[in-house]
């Protein structure tokens, strides 16, 4: 189990802070699986810093794709793609 350290904005530290998000969607540019901790480190994009606070969160899910993965990516990168939190 290995420990992963990411910045993230303010505004999306105070929602996973309040539990009202309990996803992060991030670059495929690091190795993360399920049973890691993630811990996200808030940064403030105006000062360039971090501001001290951090959270600590199990990984339960890791699901890695393309932008192609299905057969869509002139369709994600006009439109975007959208993810759905569900419970």
């Amino acid at each position: 189990m290995a420990i992963v350290k990411k910045k993230i904005w303010p505004e999306n530290f105070e929602e996973i802070a309040s539990g009202k998000k309990n996803f992060e969607v991030r670059l495929n540019d690091f190795d993360i699986s399920e049973g890691d901790t993630l811990v996200l480190e808030e940064w403030d994009p105006k000062t360039k810093s971090y501001t001290g606070r951090s959270i600590e969160k199990k990984v339960t899910y890791v699901k890695k794709l393309k932008i192609d993965s299905f057969g869509q990516g002139k369709e994600i990168i006009e439109k975007g793609f959208q993810v759905i939190s569900i419970e």
